[in-house]
């Protein structure tokens, strides 16, 4: 459900924008709410599971991300919208970081690379079906109706777990949450997020965007001061005194930020630019999740094999290649979209499982679940933070090569206006995805880095 609701909330983003009377800066916000709190609070929910049970806390998880989807279905307005979307994401950081959390309490570290492969693969096919069906559905029954699939697959994810899913802990853990750390985390990264925000709706520097990037920074140190000394902290800092983990963090807030920049602007080019249907647009995404499980299962099997750093190298150029080549912006629909999708989408396959299995063999035992939710949170929130600067970008790009327009929304194609606006639109999309591409390389930088002394102890 985590996976599936991110891919099918892009493709409805035009539409959303449309029925609510929303602007470019609400649609951000649609994303970023629910981004925000689950990369926020994932930490927490890998310390909940630890601490709690990690299938209680993943049934809990469930049944919010479930009556959250019923809000955002029933959402009257933005304000609404982003409102219920803040409480999935409050959902989502109970449920995510659990599933792999599951996988390591109950596999030895030389069969996990396996396993994650198949998590990952199944994960990527239900993301890959998300946006055929997401696509049929708004066009059957309007945006609303991805919202309210959410309920049979609550259903059925929670008796899956209460039956199926062994309970496990770890049992040292016995002191309260870090819920000081929590609440800090949340206010640090929404001022940030909101400072940037306004930089881009303003197009420039002013007084509130000053104070509200100041006090994010702030609200961040006083975290990183909180965990110091917290008696159970959200983010054991011993855990980065490993090479590969915080190689492994730090390459994946450039990829996956590159990915959430990517994902949320792909929608505007094909539905607004190009003019396919939301179906139409589903369609054409659904390589991209099918190779991801395909080559997810090979990738892991591969990691177990040499070890982690040639997968991950390879599969993080290989997504470089693809975003350069979006920025190219071919006319052609196979040659500039299709083609560096797919590019995409096999780069990816090759990166997840290796990734996630190096971040989980990283952590101590006792400590999958808080290992996993510090991965799940530099992914998500990297994509939190990748939006708002693709936002800033493509409105300012955009600001200036137009007169008053919202980027995003272009008039009908014999509109007078159309032409100049058009123009402008690939201007700042372009420079986007040039963007996207250059955090692509960076992450490859990081991984030929620190992943260099671990690949000599790993098996070959």
């Amino acid at each position: 459900m985590a996976f599936i609701d991110g891919t099918i909330v892009t493709i409805a983003l035009p539409l959303i924008r449309d029925d609510l009377a929303a602007s470019f800066g609400a649609t951000q916000w649609v994303v970023n709410a629910y981004a925000l709190f689950l990369g926020s609070l994932i930490l927490i929910g890998g310390a909940a599971g630890d601490r709690f049970g990690r299938r209680r806390i993943f049934a809990i998880g469930i049944a919010v991300f479930a009556l959250a989807s019923i809000a955002c279905a029933a959402a009257p307005s933005a304000g609404a919208l982003i409102a219920a979307r803040a409480a999935q994401g409050i959902g989502a950081a109970m449920l995510v970081p659990q599933s792999l959390a599951i996988i390591a309490a109950n596999f030895p570290p030389e069969a996990r690379g396996r396993a994650i492969g198949l998590w990952a693969g199944a994960s990527a096919l239900t993301t890959a079906l998300g946006p055929p069906l997401g696509g049929l559905l708004i066009d059957s029954f309007g945006w609303r109706s991805i919202f309210w699939i959410n309920l049979p697959f609550s259903l059925l994810a929670l008796w899956l777990a209460l039956a199926k899913v062994r309970e496990s802990r770890d049992e040292a853990q016995t002191g309260p949450l870090d819920w000081p750390g929590a609440a800090t985390a949340i206010l640090a990264f929404g001022l940030l997020t909101i400072g940037l925000t306004r930089f881009a709706e303003s197009g420039g520097a002013n007084g509130t965007v000053l104070a509200l990037g100041a006090a994010g920074l702030a609200a961040g140190a006083a975290f990183l001061a909180l965990e110091r000394r917290a008696q159970s902290p959200l983010i054991p800092l011993s855990l980065f005194r490993n090479q590969r983990f915080v190689g492994v963090n730090l390459m994946t807030l450039f990829l996956y930020g590159a990915l959430g920049a990517t994902l949320f602007l792909l929608p505007f080019d094909l539905i607004e630019r190009r003019g396919l249907t939301a179906t139409q647009m589903g369609l054409a995404l659904l390589p991209f999740g099918l190779i991801i499980g395909a080559v997810s299962r090979f990738s892991g099997q591969w990691a177990d094999a040499v070890g982690v750093r040639t997968p991950i190298l390879t599969g993080t150029l290989l997504v470089a290649l693809g975003s350069g080549w979006l920025a190219l912006m071919f006319a052609p629909f196979w040659l500039g979209v299709l083609a560096p999708i797919l590019v995409i989408g096999f780069g990816m396959g090759l990166v997840v499982a290796p990734l996630t299995t190096a971040v989980m063999n990283a952590a101590p035992e006792g400590k999958a679940g808080a290992a996993s939710g510090i991965n799940n949170a530099a992914s998500r929130l990297a994509g939190l933070f990748a939006i708002v600067f693709a936002g800033v970008l493509t409105s300012l790009v955009f600001a200036g090569r137009s007169e008053g327009a919202d980027f995003g929304a272009l008039p009908p194609p014999s509109a007078p206006a159309r032409a100049a606006l058009e123009a402008a639109f690939m201007q700042a999309y372009s420079a986007a995805m040039w963007m996207t591409f250059t955090w692509c390389l960076m992450a490859a930088i990081i991984a030929f880095y620190f992943l260099r002394e671990a690949a000599s102890a790993e098996p070959r």
